[in-house]
């Protein structure tokens, strides 16, 4: 197994040298140089593996025995022995269609801890075996920052900064990040977007002289461990329902089209999922793609779903390299064009192949709300903003003869301010209402490359 460019001028390179350069020397975004396959055989030993054991499986395929068994082993149980469920991520069923899939469990109450436990412990791993300077920049819409700050705080040669909208995340999400006391940690408030965050991230890495000077490392998704490790849980939540016979859908809520993606390529790996239902708050560039086959940013929406409330997807360009038949040529050209114009449109023929992979819908933010409301009445169960987009949209998009997953990306008191606004009160967990009491620590910067690079010189 080897890694490849979605733009074609990066040599194929192996698993940890894939990881070390996070966004590709050209641009691109890393993706393997062929998907395995996994036989009807393979999925039914599977159906057995406890989450650990599944999650070793699923990563050996794509390591190359780069990393040996027994270590592989060992970072996949330190970094699930963290969640608070013995099945990691536990599946719920409300009734005979619909089913939760808890991601939450995690140190950080987000689904983000799945993937971020592993790389951070992978991240430590590399450093120690191969004697390098981990050095992590990363962006986040709310989740991420923290479950990445967690995943490295306090390891020994491993620096982190990370990058959040300022006054644009949850109060929880934002207190997670910034009273982290530890010497390795760095937190910095942009004024401005997620997008405009997650840009700063891309230019710096496309910097190349100034990437390898520092040894930036990527934590977001554009780092394709995060993609690998998010396909595990689609495998085993299809596992724990395919014995009933049904057509099993999944309902994502995505902004970033990271979690979505590590579903369509556990479908394209051989996981028999029937529809991929994508679900988008107002912030629905992706929805507005699958439905009309133009993606271009519309305008900036504040919503009771902040995590999703992001214009420009950056896992977008792996599925559009699939998409086109694995013409880096042809995505290089889109990617310029995007640059250039603020928008890419598709072919009629390719706009069938998309609406044959995802199905898509828009939830509004009043709909949001009134959807933890109905959840709440018909099933005692109290769903996050993000969880309920999913919720709306498999409850539009769903038939009748299919079961859906839907993924539950938080815990709902990450979220309680929108919980709120229904006159529903909830109780933190013990781990959430300490945050309050602890001083927070962050730096207000602006949105310029520039101001960011200056504090990352005097940082790393």
């Amino acid at each position: 197994m080897r890694y490849i460019s979605t733009r074609g001028q990066v040599s194929p390179i192996g698993f940890t040298d894939a990881i070390l350069m996070g966004l590709a020397d050209d641009g691109g975004l890393l993706v393997p140089e062929h998907i395995p396959q996994v036989s009807d055989a393979t999925l039914k030993q599977w159906q057995r593996l406890t989450y650990p054991e599944l999650a070793l499986e699923v990563f050996s395929l794509y390591m190359n025995d780069e990393i040996p068994r027994e270590d592989l082993k060992k970072l996949v149980d330190d970094s699930y022995s963290t969640f608070r469920h013995e099945d990691v991520t536990p599946l719920r069923r409300l009734d005979d269609g619909r089913y939760v899939l808890e991601l939450f469990h995690g140190p950080t109450f987000a689904f983000k801890d799945i993937a971020l436990q592993f790389l951070g412990n992978l991240y430590s791993y590399v450093s120690r075996k191969t004697n390098s300077i981990i050095h992590i920049l990363g962006a986040t819409s709310g989740d991420t920052g923290a479950s990445a700050i967690e995943g490295v705080r306090g390891k020994e040669g491993i620096r982190i900064c990370i990058l959040h909208p300022h006054q644009k995340v949850s109060k929880v999400q934002e207190l997670q990040m910034t009273t982290v006391d530890d010497v390795n940690v760095l937190n910095l408030a942009v004024e401005g977007t997620f997008d405009d965050c997650q840009r700063i991230i891309k230019e710096l890495f496309a910097d190349v002289s100034f990437k390898h000077q520092y040894h930036l490392r990527a934590i977001n998704s554009i780092n394709i461990a995060r993609i690998l490790a998010q396909t595990v849980y689609y495998f085993y939540a299809y596992f724990q329902i395919a014995n009933a016979g049904h057509k099993i859908n999944f309902s994502i809520p995505t902004g970033n089209f990271g979690d979505i993606f590590a579903g369509y390529l556990a479908q394209r790996m051989g996981l028999p999922i029937h529809k991929l239902i994508l679900a988008t708050n107002e912030n629905n560039i992706l929805a507005r793609f699958v439905n009309e086959g133009v993606y271009q940013p519309g305008n900036f929406r504040g919503t009771y779903s902040p995590s999703m409330d992001i214009q420009v997807a950056s896992n977008f360009e792996r599925y559009l390299f699939y998409l086109y038949g694995e013409d880096a040529d042809t995505i290089t050209s889109l990617m310029t064009q995007f640059k250039a114009e603020g928008r890419i449109v598709i072919t009629e023929d390719a706009l069938k192949q998309v609406q044959a992979d995802f199905s898509a819908y828009s939830v509004k933010n009043e709909d949001c709300l009134n959807t933890i409301s109905e959840y709440y009445e018909k099933y005692d169960y109290l769903l996050d903003p993000h969880t309920a987009c999913g919720a709306a949209a498999s409850d539009k998009l769903a038939e009748s003869d299919e079961v859906t997953v839907v993924l539950a990306t938080a815990h709902p008191a990450k979220f309680d301010e929108a919980i709120r606004l229904l006159k529903i009160s909830q109780s933190y967990p013990r781990q959430i209402e300490e945050l309050f009491d602890k001083l927070q620590i962050q730096t207000v910067v602006s949105g310029i490359s520039e101001e960011i690079k200056e504090q990352l010189v005097k940082f790393f």
